[in-house]
């Protein structure tokens, strides 16, 4: 479903001095994207029971899910086990990314002439990244909100980028949750997944993602609003990190002599939500190879050895294989099979 957007110098001119000085980050990224298909490959092999899915038709599916982010690599750190697991069930997962993320920190010293503040061609590299992650999960149909590069990343909040006309930050509410609306009513998803009303860490692009998938699922569902047949989606979920989890890897971290997080407990991030609050736990740790694979593809976002790669070396594969959710739309239904009483599936209670 990924359109790649114009590339803004011409490929076929080999004296474009942009061409000459990406080639080499250029080779370094297709030989990244090669690697990563390849794991793909054989992770995805077998990964899809036949007897599940009748049709790939996303309407044949039983089962529908639709993941609303705001940048790519966002929905891999996030959701990507869950993603996976799903697919795998046979279920049609849907992606819709806000933004192409052309302000995001570049961490491949090669490919550092892409950033915003250089030739500002990130966005088009992550495209790449993203359409390589998703084939490693097995997502066949992922999207950018109103079309790739209609809206901009924000960049972090208080930036000079949140004032810019074309950042999502500034996109209009109503019409940005109209474009989502026509993809709800496309694909009819029973399951909608987005950011809390912070957006985890507060990233605006992450606040703005939840205003407009919020705004969208009450749109989708009203008779009065546009001409296409309504859609009740009848559970939103919101990513959460539980403070318990986010302690366990600070402390994990510390035993290899990382501070990453900067901090001493999982109280001062803003992000750590109170255990409380989880309803939802997806056990998706037979899937975490392919979230792997799929961080290993947002190669300019997430370095091989840095953090997110410790956590699972030191902690086990439920650093990524455990992801958790508040039900804030239909009910939670408790698995009594769970040891802490909370639900295991997005599904449950609705098919």
């Amino acid at each position: 479903m990924t359109t790649l957007p114009e590339d803004p110098h011409d490929p076929a001119n080999p004296t474009d001095p942009a061409r000459a000085s990406g080639e080499v980050g250029e080779r370094l990224a297709d030989t990244l994207e090669s690697a990563v298909l390849a794991d793909a490959a054989k992770i995805l092999d077998g990964a899809v029971d036949p007897e599940e899915i009748a049709s790939m038709d996303q309407l044949d599916a039983p089962r529908r899910v639709l993941f609303v982010h705001a940048h790519p690599d966002d929905e891999t750190i996030g959701n990507g086990a869950t993603m996976a697991r799903y697919v795998a069930k046979g279920a049609h997962v849907t992606l819709v990314t806000c933004t192409l993320g052309e302000e995001g920190e570049v961490l491949v010293p090669e490919l550092a002439h892409l950033a915003a503040d250089q030739e500002d061609s990130l966005g088009r590299q992550r495209v790449h990244e993203l359409a390589t992650a998703m084939e490693a999960l097995g997502v066949t149909d992922h999207r950018f909100l109103g079309g790739v590069g209609r809206y901009r990343d924000s960049g972090m909040m208080g930036l000079a980028s949140n004032e810019r006309p074309d950042s999502f930050w500034q996109a209009d509410l109503d019409q940005a949750a109209g474009q989502l609306v026509a993809v709800i009513r496309e694909v009819r998803p029973q399951v909608l997944v987005t950011y809390d009303e912070k957006g985890g860490y507060g990233h605006p692009d992450h606040i703005q993602a939840h205003r407009v998938a919020m705004r969208a699922v009450d749109l989708a569902g009203d008779d009065a609003y546009g001409e296409d047949e309504p859609w009740q989606i009848a559970k939103v979920y919101w990513n959460l990190l539980p403070r318990s989890v986010i302690q366990r890897w600070i402390e994990a971290l510390r035993e290899q002599g990382s501070n990453f997080f900067e901090v001493e407990s999982a109280d001062e991030l803003p992000f750590a939500a109170p255990d409380e609050l989880v309803t939802t736990v997806v056990d998706a740790v037979t899937h975490v190879e392919a979230k792997l694979a799929a961080m290993r593809a947002h190669a300019t976002q997430i370095a091989v050895d840095g953090p997110f790669f410790a956590l699972s070396n030191n902690i086990g594969l439920q650093a990524w294989g455990l992801e958790y959710y508040r039900c804030v739309k239909g009910e939670a239904i408790p698995d009594p099979e769970d040891p802490d009483g909370r639900e295991t599936d997005l599904f449950a209670g609705v098919v």
